[in-house]
């Protein structure tokens, strides 16, 4: 897969310079694969708290290791309205259907694009409790889940999304009224 070039406008370059404990783009660290975690351990526990931390703090539905800096196959997907889940070693099993929808990206913030994902997942990995389990996802779920693993690969969002929808986003205001 080829890697888009990415050129960040003067004025979004503040959103890349915020220390909120994300890795951002062009970082290295998101170009390369997770390890597969070995052992659960404290140190183990104490990333999963610190990601959700993260995850939560960013107003984010999901994140990946790498995008705080650790190596290890671990994600924490959150999609609206339903607490977050951890994933040890998410393995996708099955794919089913298609859906197109707009994505975004903690390490990338405000570029937005349309990504072509299965619309339905069955995920496989271990709790952070260490216990197996199989998620059955689909719609935003699924979306978000498979986004997450693309991290433990190396790969970003911007590689999937269909270019000609990629568009950088101010963020609304509380007060600022939608136009129509």
């Amino acid at each position: 897969m080829k890697e888009p070039k990415l050129i960040i406008p003067d004025d979004f370059r503040v959103y890349f310079e915020r220390d909120d404990g994300v890795v951002k783009y062009p970082d290295s660290l998101l170009r390369k694969t997770a390890k597969p975690v070995q052992r659960i351990t404290p140190d183990l526990q104490e990333l999963i708290d610190h990601m959700i931390r993260v995850m939560e703090g960013a107003n984010g539905v999901g994140l990946a290791a790498p995008q705080v800096g650790v190596l290890l196959r671990v994600i924490v997907i959150a999609p609206p309205d339903h607490a977050p889940r951890v994933v040890l070693n998410p393995q996708v099993l099955e794919r089913a259907g298609e859906q197109v929808g707009l994505e975004g990206c903690l390490s990338i913030p405000q570029l937005f694009g349309d990504v072509k994902r299965a619309k339905q997942i069955t995920l496989r990995g271990v709790n952070r409790h260490g216990k197996p389990i199989r998620l059955h996802l689909e719609g935003d779920a699924a979306r978000i889940a498979l986004h997450e693993v693309d991290h433990l690969e190396g790969v970003l969002f911007i590689d999937r999304a269909i270019p000609e929808t990629l568009r950088w986003e101010h963020p609304r205001r509380e007060n600022e009224e939608e136009l129509v």
